[in-house]
C-alpha cells in the first residue's frame, strides 16, 4: 500500500473517531448537501424522479429484513457500482469544509462520488453516506439516474481493504431541502446501512434543485 493511501486511511479513521452524534450531523448535512446542487437544468429531460412505489414501506422495520451479514471493520472506500443505472465510479473521501458543510466531489468530473467520512464506512454498523452530483455544465453526472432505482436493486461498494459490501435498495425518495428529515435519513437502524444522495426535485436557475434524492439500502452480502 502506498504511503499516500496509508495517510488517507489514517486521516479518515481520525475523522471517524471524532465524528459528531447523528443528531448534529443530520443538521450539518441538511445544509451541506446544498453544495451538491451544481445542476445546469438545461437538458430537454431532467433527471428521473423516484416513483411513489419506490418509497420505503413504513410498515417495514429492521426486524422484517433477513438477517444482515456481520458488520465490517472500518475501511476507506475505492469505488461504487450500481448496475441498474450503469454507475461504476471512483469514490473520494469528503468531509466538512470550513463553513461546516459537507464537501461535494469536484463538479468538473462527472463520474466521481464522495464518501462522507464523518459517518461510518460502508459495511460498518450504522449508516454510511455516499454523495454525488446529478449533473454539471456538460451534462448528466454520476448519480443522474438515482431516482430511477427500484426496490431490490443492488449497490456495490468496493472498499480499500479488498472487500465489497453489497447493499440492497429498499426505498428511494425525494425530499425538499427546506424540510429534510435528517433523523430518518441518517439515523442508525442498528445494522449496516447505506444512503446514496444527489440533488433532485424541481429546478430553477436562481436556486438550483430544491430537493435531494435519497436511496435507502441495507447490507446483504460481503464478497
Amino acid at each position: 500500500m502506498l504511503a499516500s493511501e496509508l495517510a488517507e486511511l489514517a486521516e479518515a479513521e481520525e475523522r471517524r473517531k471524532k465524528r459528531a452524534p447523528w443528531g448534529v450531523i443530520a443538521l450539518v448535512l441538511l445544509t451541506g448537501l446544498a453544495l451538491i446542487r451544481n445542476g445546469s437544468g438545461e437538458f430537454d429531460v431532467g433527471p428521473p424522479q423516484p416513483a411513489s412505489a419506490a418509497a420505503p414501506d413504513s410498515r417495514t422495520t429492521p426486524d422484517t429484513f433477513a438477517a444482515a451479514p456481520t458488520s465490517l471493520p472500518f475501511s476507506a472506500v475505492d469505488r461504487i457500482r450500481i448496475p441498474a443505472i450503469q454507475v461504476d465510479a471512483p469514490v473520494i473521501p469528503v468531509g466538512l469544509d470550513t463553513n461546516g458543510w459537507v464537501g461535494a466531489p469536484p463538479p468538473d468530473d462527472p463520474n466521481l462520488a464522495g464518501w462522507f467520512t464523518g459517518a461510518v464506512s460502508p459495511g460498518e454498523k450504522g449508516t454510511a453516506v455516499v454523495v454525488g452530483h446529478v449533473d454539471n455544465k456538460q451534462g448528466p453526472a454520476v448519480f443522474y439516474g438515482l431516482g430511477a432505482l427500484k426496490k431490490g436493486n443492488r449497490v456495490e461498494i468496493l472498499r480499500k481493504d479488498g472487500k465489497t459490501a453489497v447493499f440492497d435498495i429498499y426505498g428511494v425518495e425525494v425530499f425538499e431541502k427546506s424540510n429534510f428529515p435528517g433523523d430518518r435519513v441518517y439515523g442508525s437502524k442498528g445494522n449496516p446501512e447505506l444512503r446514496v444522495i444527489t440533488c433532485g426535485g424541481d429546478f430553477s436557475k436562481q436556486k438550483g434543485y430544491d430537493g435531494n434524492v435519497v436511496a435507502f439500502a441495507r447490507l446483504v452480502a460481503v464478497t
